[in-house]
């Protein structure tokens, strides 16, 4: 297994890098580049933050910075605005519940719980789109875009492992 270095929880390394991955990530998937005339689904790449974020320690940062990414999301997808912020929160919140619960675990309970929450988020999402536009989206379309988010848990798993244990105060 590949060797973590754990880093200190300096808000730059934990919550700048990755959000900026995040944004730029979906910018390059949100390109008008189609294959066989299909353009590729769009995971939901801020998912991957909103649960780490939740693991790794308590803050009050990681919300607006969810809440950034979620209002970036949805003017670069042109949804209603506070779709995306409220579905992160959600996931974030609901992680950040049973904090006590996922520190400390796995690889695979921790990438159970990552494809639990994301199913929240993308849940609280199709309710709002129903919602806003009064009547249910393409529900095909909702779980495609929900299975290319579960791959994106590596990178959830690299926050936390990086920087779970940097800050003891919160153990």
């Amino acid at each position: 297994m590949a060797r973590v270095t754990v880093q200190s929880p300096n808000p730059l390394n934990w919550l700048v890098t990755p959000a900026l991955f995040c944004a730029s990530a979906a910018l390059v998937l949100a390109l008008p580049v189609k294959v066989f005339g299909l353009q590729a689904p769009e995971p939901v790449f801020a998912m991957a933050p909103a649960f780490a974020w939740a693991v790794i320690r308590p803050s009050m940062l990681p919300p607006f910075a969810l809440i950034g990414l979620g209002l970036f999301q949805d003017i670069l997808w042109g949804g209603p605005l506070g779709l995306w912020p409220l579905s992160l929160l959600a996931v974030f919140g609901l992680a950040f519940s049973v904090r006590r619960v996922l520190t400390g675990e796995g690889f695979w309970a921790l990438s159970a719980w990552y494809g639990a929450l994301c199913a929240l988020g993308f849940a609280v999402a199709l309710l709002l789109t129903t919602l806003a536009a009064g009547q249910v989206p393409n529900l095909v379309g909702v779980l495609l875009q929900y299975v290319v988010t579960l791959p994106l848990f590596p990178l959830s798993w690299l926050l936390v492992e990086r920087f779970e244990d940097a800050d003891v105060r919160f153990h």
